[in-house]
């Protein structure tokens, strides 16, 4: 049976080699009663288009052109998408999986982020959707807690994640 993870079982798995997550900001700030909250390292603008098809082969992400914070690390976005890139490296065991949210504060400034699963053996530093929808745009700041990721126990261990992701950007 699947189970989302408290507080304390985070904690327990951030003590495991390799630990859960690794990069983290601020520790204290960022595990939360139901989940880990992810900040922003980089912010990058879509430069061109994308392909997806049937094969993974036919698959084609866009070029990305990274963008500047300035001297106090804030960033002025104007409406449209974005590609972000976390601080934190997750490290997820065989049973474990996880989905990422948008922190309600991003909400409630007319922002959101779209996420994929983060399968169950996957490593590595995610990229992630970031849309600003309000009309008179977004100033976000650099290792701002923007995500909450939330993880779940598996019923039992699967062979885990074998994508072209697997330990990306991880430097």
């Amino acid at each position: 049976m699947a189970a989302i993870l408290s507080k304390q079982d985070i904690h327990r798995l951030l003590e495991k080699k390799p630990p859960l997550i690794e990069g983290y900001i601020n520790l204290e700030e960022q595990v939360q009663p139901n989940g880990f909250d992810l900040t922003l390292r980089e912010i990058a603008l879509l430069q061109s288009s994308g392909r997806i098809g049937v094969q993974n082969s036919q698959r084609l992400v866009p070029d990305l052109a990274p963008l500047v914070f300035d001297g106090l690390g804030f960033i002025d976005l104007v409406p449209g998408a974005y590609i972000i890139t976390y601080n934190e490296i997750v490290h997820l065991p065989k049973n474990i999986m996880a989905l990422g949210r948008p922190r309600s504060s991003l909400l409630r400034c007319g922002v959101t982020v779209g996420t994929a699963v983060w399968d169950a053996g996957y490593s590595g530093r995610s990229q992630s959707l970031l849309v600003v929808y309000n009309p008179q745009g977004f100033r976000l700041q650099r290792n701002a807690r923007i995500t909450q990721l939330i993880f779940f126990r598996l019923g039992q261990k699967t062979e885990g994640y074998q994508g072209a992701y697997q330990g990306e950007n991880i430097d």
